[in-house]
């Protein structure tokens, strides 16, 4: 069943077609699920805002379009980072090393746009021996989550046109998806670089792992848009960048752009480079998953209210592990109330806190042993064995339900 074509299209923000269809209406999410809350009180009235998730045929991209950037701004309370995980620090390592070794990045200068605490841009600047340059408004100065020692100077503050591009190497990961108008953004980028030679790497979740693998609980209000591996070599190309290669990464939940300025007699049909094998589905094939979609997100919803239901019945003390967006996005759209009795975060930042819209506690995992769950909710796959090993070194034996079924 194909989706409904929409009367007053709003036109995709990644190729300007106005040929966009509706898939899904989601209500009343909160504005930011990566600000927790000091109180209950100050949780329970977060700000909310509707998601209205919209596909492009034209070139496979989804996006809100009911978003409204004047609602979002990024301080020092906007805690994602994912580097206190040793699953994630795993990957981080791997991912800086490979950008190390395929661009010679050594006694080089790079920069992080979006770099928050500094943390993936200190791998890179310790792998490399190079000097590191970040912006990020929510930086907080003096953090150091991954210790210190490299050179590296932090700007608590946005990317601007005008600050310019003093750098061989730019990356920026999970930052794009956030922007309404990316294009614009990386236009500005392109117009910095001139006609200097810079390559680029930018990381942003992969929508193919929402659609097909049914990853509802990355559908949040920060992220503005879905990219799909067509949708981002799009917005590259139009922005006049060559792209060198889109793969996947993670576990099929990311996927990682190389990319290089195009010479401004290159042709605007040869900058989008190919799709790598391990990235390979056909845009085709987007149509159909989407068509499915809401449906498919409708019935997940379903069958995660009669677990929960469950457990409740049964008097099984449950926890979700994880109090990111996935977390965050789960505890509200499913109204888990005392179904859920807290949340699990490694980050200590995140402790103590309380999760915006639902006012669950954030609890440190040493909490655990004072009260044992029965059962532990891990909504990301890619961290079962991980949190598998905690809770045994805790002594805690409790059923653990992985969010991988389709």
């Amino acid at each position: 069943m194909e989706s409904p074509a929409l009367e007053n299209a709003p036109a995709c923000p990644v190729c300007a077609s106005a040929r966009t269809e509706e898939v899904l209406r989601i209500p009343g999410v909160p504005v930011y699920c990566n600000v927790l809350h000091a109180s209950w009180e100050d949780a329970l009235t977060a700000p909310r805002g509707d998601l209205d998730l919209c596909f492009c045929p034209a070139c496979g991209h989804l996006f809100n379009a009911a978003f409204d950037p004047a609602r979002v701004e990024y301080r020092g309370d906007y805690e994602n980072s994912l580097h206190f995980s040793g699953r994630f620090q795993d990957y981080a390592q791997g991912l800086a090393a490979s950008l190390v070794e395929r661009h010679g990045l050594r006694r080089k200068q790079v920069m992080e746009i979006a770099c928050g605490q500094g943390d993936f841009l200190h791998l890179l600047c310790t792998l490399g021996g190079n000097q590191g340059i970040g912006y990020d408004p929510g930086h907080v100065a003096g953090r150091r989550d991954l210790g210190g020692g490299a050179n590296i100077t932090f700007i608590p503050d946005y990317w601007r046109a005008e600050a310019g591009l003093d750098a061989d190497f730019l990356v920026c990961r999970h930052a794009l998806e956030h922007l309404p108008r990316p294009g614009e953004f990386l236009g500005l980028l392109r117009h910095a670089i001139g006609d200097r030679h810079m390559a680029l790497f930018f990381e942003v979740p992969d929508a193919r792992f929402t659609l097909e693998g049914l990853g509802i609980w990355d559908l949040i209000y920060e992220h503005c848009g879905y990219f799909s591996p067509s949708s981002l070599r799009e917005v590259f190309r139009r922005a006049g960048f060559r792209v060198q290669e889109v793969e996947s990464a993670f576990g099929g939940q990311f996927l990682g752009l190389h990319a290089v300025p195009a010479s401004e007699h290159e042709p605007e049909q040869a900058r989008g480079g190919e799709p790598s094998a391990a990235a390979g589905m056909a845009e085709a094939d987007l149509g159909p998953l989407v068509g499915r979609f809401a449906q498919a997100y409708r019935a997940k919803v379903a069958r995660w209210q009669g677990r929960l239901e469950d457990l409740r019945q049964r008097g099984r003390r449950t926890l979700l592990w994880g109090a990111g967006s996935k977390g965050v996005s789960f505890v509200n759209t499913l109204k888990a109330g005392e179904a859920v009795a807290a949340l699990i975060d490694l980050n200590p930042h995140k402790q103590g806190r309380f999760v915006p819209g639902t006012g669950h506690p954030v609890l440190a995992p040493a909490t655990l042993k004072a009260q044992p769950p029965d059962a532990v909710i891990v909504l990301n796959p890619q961290y079962r064995d991980e949190i598998a090993a905690d809770l045994k070194t805790l002594g805690i034996r409790a059923e653990i339900l992985v969010d991988e079924d389709p």
